[in-house]
């Protein structure tokens, strides 16, 4: 009896524990989608105070961000939408040959190179910033999206994600593929890039998640405000002479919007690739 109550007593404090957190980790969320529908005027009356009022609510402040500076919102996002489908894309393809690689073929060195690719991942991004600027300055890709890209084409934790996952994958179908004559692209293509499925799609989520929010990076690359990304874009709006935070609430909530949805279509690959992923190796 004692057991049960404490096994009771331990998940109802579980469950009242997390309800506080996520209530904690939605809120900024919630106060996003407030501010949004209100006029700025009241938030900014008295001081900053977000309260949801229906009688207040307003769409002026999509209206704004439509048709500010001739619509160049919707550039702004034509400019995430392709740099991080592109740059998803990529970094799929390479880090998950590299990761195949380095969890299916035993080779001389390969616990170097994993140990390598471990200490890369302990760098803090922001002690790369003028190495990596340098070099994209010296290969003339200033201001261009490839400049934006080359860089997180080939993250470390993505190739260690992929390594983890492989790892726990069967290697007999490869030895039965090669006695029936098959390449080592083939059997990668044809046989295990179906089994990781799971694996593409956490990567994709995490991967597109973190690009579509990159702030830094492509301020320091992209110099023109047509070429910009949203974040940079949306930043654009506060400037000395002017701060159209109206443009900056309802942006930051339609920016929120794609990552939404992505995980909505693509939630069980995503829980699938995370949860069999973490357990490899």
């Amino acid at each position: 009896m004692n057991n049960k109550l404490q096994k009771r007593l331990t998940t109802s404090l579980t469950f009242i524990a997390l309800s506080i957190l996520g209530i904690v980790v939605m809120m900024p969320f919630v106060l996003m989608i407030v501010a949004a529908f209100t006029p700025v005027r009241d938030i900014f009356a008295g001081g900053l105070s977000i309260q949801l009022n229906f009688e207040t609510a307003t769409l002026d402040n999509f209206r704004a961000l439509w048709t500010n500076r001739n619509g160049i919102y919707w550039r702004f996002f034509a400019n995430s939408i392709f740099v991080t489908i592109v740059n998803t894309i990529l970094v799929l393809i390479f880090t998950s040959m590299v990761g195949y690689g380095l969890g299916q073929y035993n080779f001389k060195g390969r616990n170097f190179l994993v140990m390598l690719l471990l200490c890369t991942m302990m760098v803090p991004g922001t002690i790369l910033l003028l190495p990596i600027f340098r070099l994209i300055t010296n290969l003339g890709l200033m201001d261009s999206y490839w400049g934006v890209i080359l860089p997180a084409m080939v993250p470390a934790f993505a190739i260690f994600f992929f390594r983890q996952y492989c790892i726990g994958l069967p290697k007999d179908y490869a030895e039965a593929a090669r006695i029936d004559g098959c390449s080592e692209a083939k059997i990668f293509l044809m046989i295990y890039v179906p089994l990781m499925k799971p694996a593409f799609g956490a990567m994709g989520i995490l991967t597109g998640m973190g690009i579509w929010n990159d702030f830094i990076w492509p301020m320091i690359v992209l110099r023109t405000t047509e070429s910009l990304t949203l974040a940079p874009g949306l930043l654009s709006s506060i400037t000395p002479h002017e701060n159209s935070f109206d443009i900056v609430f309802a942006g930051s909530l339609m920016a929120v919007l794609p990552i939404i949805i992505l995980f909505l279509f693509n939630q069980k690959a995503f829980i699938e690739g995370l949860t069999v992923g973490g357990v490899k190796g």
